[in-house]
């Protein structure tokens, strides 16, 4: 091993714990809010059903719907292929937006919509920077 191996090497087992829990806390953080609202689609899967057909989607997509916000969810945890993940939740939060809470007018969809815009945003940092330390990504790339 030579001295620059051995540097880097020191160097990423001598990191400061805060960067590496702020990244694992931050996907926890924004993972929640989708695998809590993929379990709600479960539990009240026709109101959920009726809920897509009011966007102009079909309801057969629910199931799609359930596994993408679960599966991603248990992904952005884990930090498996965090930086695809992010980016399709980042495109999911915009769509939602522009479909589900594009009544402006309305206080509470005003809220939702921005709301989702800060989302993507917060899914386009964890796109551009990846998972992080504590992570399967970061583990895979030793």
């Amino acid at each position: 091993m030579t001295t620059s191996t051995l540097s880097s090497a020191q160097a990423s087992t001598n990191a400061p714990l805060f960067p590496a829990i702020a990244d694992l806390s931050g996907r926890i953080g924004l993972a929640a809010i989708f695998f809590l609202a993929g379990v709600n689609k479960i539990q009240n899967y026709e109101g959920s059903a009726q809920y897509l057909t009011y966007g102009g989607l079909p309801e057969i997509l629910l199931p799609l719907v359930i596994v993408f916000e679960i599966g991603g969810a248990l992904a952005l945890i884990l930090g498996f292929q965090v930086r695809l993940t992010a980016l399709a939740f980042a495109s999911f939060s915009l769509v939602t937006a522009a479909l589900f809470h594009n009544n402006l007018g309305d206080q509470i969809q005003f809220l939702m919509f921005f709301k989702n815009l800060a989302i993507a945003g917060g899914f386009l940092v964890v796109a551009a920077h990846g998972a992080g330390r504590l992570s399967l990504d970061k583990r895979n790339s030793i």
